[in-house]
């Protein structure tokens, strides 16, 4: 089925979390995660009708997370693949954003992601397309996969957000900046993390750097996230916009907090808010979601979002 607001390509996975360090914990919780998952999940709740195009392994698990992506409200377009498995990490609570994971992904159905996946007629109907740095990184053929689709959106006018999204274990810094380059001349946002992303991949650990250097890129817009300090927002403006953060209502992992932002930001964007409003939305559905376990242990609804977004822009700002 064509004409979805947003369309995420990338690879959903197992989540195996402990309330114990790693080295000590004996009890896992199984749900679902990965950057993919979690951005259509905070897509879909943010009003967006939303897909999610990826592998997974043809079995018991795989068949259980297609299950999961349903019920956050996403449809997924699947290919159940036989010859391998869905991808799968371990990880302990992570109130900090300082706890180690540990990935079960190599050889992953969704690492077989290709251009053969892509539907053209999809692609041409779809609003925004929200892809990531992650899933470029799992295969070559991934990677072209991302630009194949990011190249063809763009083309029929759609709109193209991207997330850096670097992870030293599946990629370097020079293949990841590869990507990004050849990416945002398409995207109409690219949110890096800073310094996270900013410093492998820009050279800089200055925020309005990064974004004028992603902007030089050819992307429209840059919307450098900053932890605790908000998000560095740079358009065709002389001048960044500084998107104040948003006091979460309590930290019990941050795990998928970006993705909560880019998925977010994807779903206003395709539903016509400008920019600003976009990303400041995105801001405050991430603060909203630390307060869940795993990636999707809390994805707040728009009107959530909205309520908390208010408590720090009044109406009519």
């Amino acid at each position: 089925m064509s004409g979805y607001d947003v369309l995420v390509i990338g690879e959903p996975m197992i989540e195996l979390t402990s309330t114990d360090p790693l080295d000590a914990a004996v009890t896992f919780r199984l749900s679902f995660s990965g950057d993919a998952l979690n951005a259509a999940a905070a897509a879909a709740a943010a009003g967006a009708r939303t897909a999610l195009l990826t592998r997974v392994g043809d079995d018991p698990l795989g068949r259980r997370l297609l299950e999961r992506i349903a019920e956050l409200g996403v449809e997924p377009i699947v290919r159940l693949d036989p010859a391998a498995p869905t991808g799968a990490y371990l990880s302990g609570a992570d109130p900090t954003g300082q706890a180690e994971f540990v990935y079960l992904r190599r050889g992953s159905a969704a690492s077989r992601l290709s251009p053969d996946d892509l539907d053209p007629d999809l692609l041409a109907t779809t609003s925004c397309l929200l892809v990531s740095g992650i899933t470029a990184a799992l295969s070559a053929s991934a990677t072209e996969t991302v630009l194949a689709a990011a190249s063809a959106v763009a083309a029929a006018g759609g709109a193209v957000v991207y997330d850096p999204n670097f992870r030293p274990r599946l990629t370097t810094p020079a293949a990841a900046l590869d990507v990004l380059e050849r990416v945002a001349p398409h995207a109409a946002l690219v949110t890096p993390s800073c310094p996270g992303d900013a410093e492998p991949l820009l050279g800089t650990a200055d925020p309005g750097e990064a974004a004028e250097r992603v902007r030089a890129a050819g992307a429209r817009a840059a919307a450098v996230t900053m932890g605790a300090d908000g998000v560095l927002l740079l358009t065709g403006a002389p001048e960044p916009t500084i998107v104040p953060p948003v006091r979460p209502d309590r930290v019990v992992d941050q795990t998928g907090a970006g993705d909560a932002l880019a998925g977010t930001a994807a779903a206003r964007l395709a539903l016509g808010d400008p920019v600003e409003v976009a990303v400041a939305l995105g801001t405050a559905a991430a603060a909203l979601s630390l307060a869940g376990e795993g990636g999707t242990g809390r994805v707040p609804t728009l009107a959530e979002t909205r309520a908390a977004l208010s408590r720090v822009r009044p109406a009519g700002d």
